[in-house]
C-alpha cells in the first residue's frame, strides 16, 4: 500500500465531483490556481449553471489578483466518473449529502484514480472513516470541508478517517496551502467538523433568543456584525478571551469570567426548528431584514464584502 501521494508542486490537474455551489466555486479555485479541472455531474443543467457561476465568480477573483497562470479555458465536463479523473492527480468530492451516495461514488472513485491520488471530500458532516470502508486505498481518502464561496473564503477543514495515512494528510494540507488555502487539520474526526459545530451552536442560542422575544432577527445580527464578530475576524475566539483577561491574558479571563461563563451556558436555550411558531418567527424577522432585497442580491454584497476584506486582511 503505498504511502507516497502526488506532492503539491506535481498535482496539475484536478477531478471536481460534483458541481453544484460547493463544486462551482472549487472550479474556480482550481482554474484560478492554473489547474486543468475535469468535471462529472450527472444532473442535465450542471455544466451551463457551474459556466454561469464561474462567470460571476472570475471578476471576484480577479481582484483578489490572479496569479499568471490562471486559465479559465482549462476547464473540461465528462459524462463518466471514469472519464473525469483520467487524466486526475487529485480529487475533490462534492455530491449532496447523503451517505448511501457518497459511499458508493468513493468505492467507484476508488476503483478510477491511481492509488498515489488523494480522494478529497466537501462533506459537511460525515465521518471519512464511513466513506473509506468500501475503499481498496482507503489510505488516500480524507476530508477537505470548505466554507462557501470557496473560491473567496481561505478555510479549509482537513482530518483523517480510521485508515487514513498520515502522509495523506501532510500532502493534502501542502496542496490546499499552495491554492491560498487556510487549512486547519483536526486531530481527530466529530460530526459536523469543527466550523459547522461552531456556527451551531451560536445559530442554536440566536433561535432561541428570537423565538423568546428577547431581540429580533435583524437586531442580533447587528449584535454580531458590530460586536464580537469585528475581534474574531482579527483574532479568532480565544485570542479575543486572551485580550479581555488584562495583563494576565486568558488565565485571568477565565479566573475572572469564567463562573459567569459557565452559568450562561447552562442557560442557553435548547430550540426546536420544526415547530411552527419558532419557524414563522424567524422567517419573518429574516425577510424583514432582507427588506425585499432577493438572495441573490444579499449574496452579491455578501462577496463584495468578502472581497474587500481578504484583501484588507491577505
Amino acid at each position: 500500500m503505498s504511502q507516497n501521494y502526488r506532492g503539491a508542486d506535481d498535482i496539475t490537474a484536478v477531478a471536481v465531483i460534483g458541481a453544484g455551489l460547493i463544486g462551482s466555486g472549487w472550479i474556480a479555485t482550481f482554474l484560478a490556481n492554473g489547474l486543468a479541472v475535469s468535471v462529472f455531474d450527472p444532473s442535465p443543467d450542471a455544466e451551463a449553471d457551474a459556466r454561469e457561476r464561474l462567470d460571476n465568480a472570475w471578476p471576484l477573483i480577479e481582484r483578489l489578483g490572479l496569479p499568471p497562470r490562471a486559465d479559465r479555458s482549462a476547464l473540461s465536463f465528462h459524462a463518466t466518473v471514469e472519464e473525469a479523473l483520467a487524466r486526475a492527480d487529485f480529487v475533490q468530492e462534492n455530491v449532496p449529502e447523503r451517505l448511501d451516495l457518497k459511499m458508493a461514488l468513493y468505492r467507484e472513485l476508488d476503483g478510477h484514480a491511481a492509488p498515489d491520488v488523494l480522494i478529497a471530500s466537501s462533506t459537511s458532516s460525515f465521518a471519512i472513516t464511513d466513506l473509506q470502508k468500501a475503499c481498496t486505498h482507503p489510505q488516500r481518502c480524507l476530508l477537505g470541508h470548505p466554507i462557501n464561496p470557496v473560491h473567496l473564503v481561505p478555510l479549509v477543514e482537513i482530518a483523517g478517517g480510521e485508515t487514513t495515512a498520515p502522509a495523506a494528510i501532510d500532502a493534502a494540507i501542502a496542496f490546499y496551502t499552495r491554492l491560498g488555502k487556510k487549512p486547519a487539520r483536526l486531530q481527530r474526526e466529530v460530526f459536523g467538523h469543527v466550523a459547522n459545530r461552531l456556527a451551531a451552536a451560536m445559530f442554536q442560542e440566536a433561535v432561541h433568543l428570537v423565538a423568546e422575544g428577547v431581540i429580533g432577527a435583524a437586531a442580533l445580527d447587528d449584535v454580531i456584525r458590530y460586536g464580537p464578530a469585528l475581534k474574531w475576524v482579527i483574532q479568532g475566539q480565544y485570542l479575543t478571551y486572551h485580550t479581555s483577561g488584562g495583563a494576565q491574558g486568558i488565565a485571568g479571563f477565565l479566573d475572572h469570567f469564567g463562573p459567569g461563563q459557565m452559568r450562561r451556558w447552562r442557560d442557553l436555550g435548547r430550540p426546536n426548528l420544526t415547530e411552527a411558531a419558532t419557524r414563522d418567527k424567524i422567517v419573518a424577522g429574516v425577510e424583514q431584514e432582507a427588506a425585499g432585497r432577493s438572495v441573490g442580491e444579499i449574496t452579491a454584497a455578501q462577496d463584495e464584502a468578502l472581497v474587500a476584506l481578504r484583501r484588507l486582511f491577505g
